[in-house]
């Protein structure tokens, strides 16, 4: 567009004038993060790491067990394992020893390490950034509900053959049919036509199957359907995907699972089931069977995809010596889109975040009481409690009580002269002004008490 050429056009000037000096002869640069990138405040890690506790506690209630591996692997490791997506890798520079990449997703390095250790058997999550050369556009909009599309790598692959779709054309009018949530079918029919090469008429028959969405009914309907009961690989899928959904029944969430043929995925790995879940505008109910006899215009305004994955039971036979398969079956989610969410609806309600998790402020009421001050707090700490002074000699108390204010701190222990002769704290409940004196020995138990359900 004409205004992303004129805003480029000025970045690079910037640029060169930052290369060339300031007016002072000073070297001047640019301070912004790289392109695609950004940096969390404390703030926004807050929820970043409510939303992390929330998915790392699901891990764990269901038996995960977590690794790690490095950020970059052996460029030939990803090599040929994205498809179309492999020009998104970023190469590190060669500099005379191994040529490496940076991970592009934690799904390739966690078969390497499969095939390395020789682990056939392991429920694992790993949360760790991964780093690809893209233009992310982070959609935004008010989210309210999560729904599931599956599909099966076997139904594509059979659909695209009973529908005449060459073999070796597979992969690629997948990645195009994977386009369906960002562009409308006109688009995705003139993209499999004029440039992938694909006949017409075997384009308007994947057509009148991509539209199909359902539940365990579509699955036994197309096991009868003339053509596609043809295709031994999509009988299978189908198959598959009716026990299911005989599953999602026992686990009482088959009204938040669609099957949908328009499904692809664009990674080449996949072998089997994929899925992904789908973020509806909020009002509006994902398209399902029972949903399509609503008014016209109403279908779900579909904001994207937040988690997504499948069953990849080639990927680890790919690293290893003698070819031995390990069926994988995983699922990743988008952290960033979750997260983007999250601090919308932050900065919707009134609700402050803290970003500190401190239980109590250690204060002074008066001057030379530093040490005092110092010592209660260590008391606090050695305890397990999460407590703070303030790092100046003699702070005032009104500007120690609005530290607390300001980050959210539920309770402050005053000193005073008085205070240490009596062997007492004054303790301060921040929200009510309320203060009571604490015999010195019973205040970690107090704090505990009053700040249990907070903290």
């Amino acid at each position: 567009s004409k205004a992303l050429t004129i805003d480029e056009e000025v970045a690079k000037l910037l640029e060169l004038k930052a290369r060339l000096g300031g007016d002072d002869g000073k070297h001047q640069f640019v301070l912004k993060t790289a392109k695609g990138t950004r940096d969390y405040n404390p703030k926004q890690m807050a929820i970043r790491e409510k939303v992390f506790n929330t998915i790392i506690s699901c891990f764990k209630r269901h038996g995960a067990e977590t690794i790690d591996t490095p950020v970059f692997e052996l460029k030939e490791t990803l090599t040929g394992k994205y498809g179309e997506d492999s020009k998104l890798i970023y190469d590190l520079k060669d500099q005379g020893g191994e040529l490496l990449s940076l991970r592009y997703d934690l799904t390739v390095p966690f078969a390497r390490y499969l095939a390395m250790n020789k682990i056939t058997n392991i429920k694992r999550y790993h949360i760790a950034k991964v780093y690809r050369r893209d233009n992310p556009a982070m959609t935004r909009g008010r989210y309210r509900e999560f729904y599931q599309c599956v599909n099966d790598r076997r139904i594509l692959d059979g659909m695209f053959a009973v529908c005449g779709v060459p073999d070796d054309k597979f992969r690629t009018i997948c990645s195009t049919v994977d386009k369906l949530d960002k562009m409308p079918w006109e688009d995705v029919k003139k993209e499999m036509v004029n440039e992938k090469g694909l006949s017409e008429e075997a384009a308007d028959q994947i057509g009148e199957y991509v539209s199909m969405q359902g539940g365990m009914d579509l699955a036994e309907r197309l096991l009868q359907d003339q053509k596609m009961s043809q295709s031994k690989q999509a009988c299978a899928g189908l198959s598959d995907i009716k026990l299911l959904f005989s599953y999602l029944q026992l686990f009482q969430v088959t009204d938040k699972v669609v099957f949908d043929l328009s499904l692809a995925r664009g990674l080449d790995y996949y072998t089997g089931i994929i899925y992904e879940a789908v973020l509806s505008q909020a009002g509006v109910a994902p398209v399902s069977t029972e949903a399509q006899n609503g008014p016209p215009g109403e279908e779900s305004v579909s904001v994207g995809s937040v988690a997504g994955g499948g069953r990849y039971d080639g990927l680890v036979g790919m690293f290893d010596p003698k070819g031995r398969k390990v069926p994988c079956v995983g699922v990743s989610i988008g952290i960033e889109r979750i997260f983007s969410i999250m601090e919308q609806k932050a900065e919707a309600s009134a609700e402050k975040v803290r970003t500190t998790e401190v239980q109590v402020m250690v204060a002074s009421a008066q001057k030379n009481l530093l040490e005092e001050r110092l010592k209660l707090v260590t008391e606090l700490w050695n305890a397990g409690i999460k407590a703070e002074v303030m790092y100046k000699k003699n702070p005032k108390l009104l500007s120690q009580l609005q530290h607390c204010e300001e980050s959210g701190i539920p309770l402050v222990a005053i000193l005073g002269e008085q205070e240490l002769k009596d062997g007492v704290v004054k303790l301060r409940v921040v929200a009510t002004r309320e203060e009571v004196d604490i015999c010195r020995a019973d205040l970690i138990e107090e704090v505990r008490r009053r700040t249990s359900d907070a903290s």
